[in-house]
């Protein structure tokens, strides 16, 4: 049995589509946030393979869409990034003040 190129073009289709609709349902069902990695991974994914899916079928107003997608999704993730990043140097621990240094009766 001999697989065409077609057939795995088809599955990637669907694969793709199974991404985007598993990264939907995460998030409508509350379990991803829209700025969570898991979402906009899985959703960028699902968008690559859907644009060279509809590139190779010459079906491009899908195309663009989808490659829209993926500039949205990665500024996302460049956003998302660079926040949680200021975060974790917001957060540094300062220094503890030693016993004697702290004045208890105050």
């Amino acid at each position: 049995m001999t697989i065409s190129l077609l057939t795995v073009i088809t599955a990637l289709g669907w694969a793709g589509a199974l991404a985007g609709l598993i990264a939907y349902g995460m998030v409508s069902k509350g379990r991803w946030t829209a700025n969570s990695f898991a979402f906009q991974i899985t959703n960028m994914c699902g968008a690559v393979v859907m644009t060279v899916v509809a590139g190779v079928n010459g079906v491009w107003p899908s195309a663009a869409a989808n490659l829209a997608w993926i500039v949205i999704g990665a500024q996302t993730l460049l956003t998302v990034s660079k926040a949680r990043a200021a975060a974790r140097r917001d957060a540094e621990v300062a220094p503890v003040e030693s016993a004697e240094q702290v004045d208890l009766a105050a």
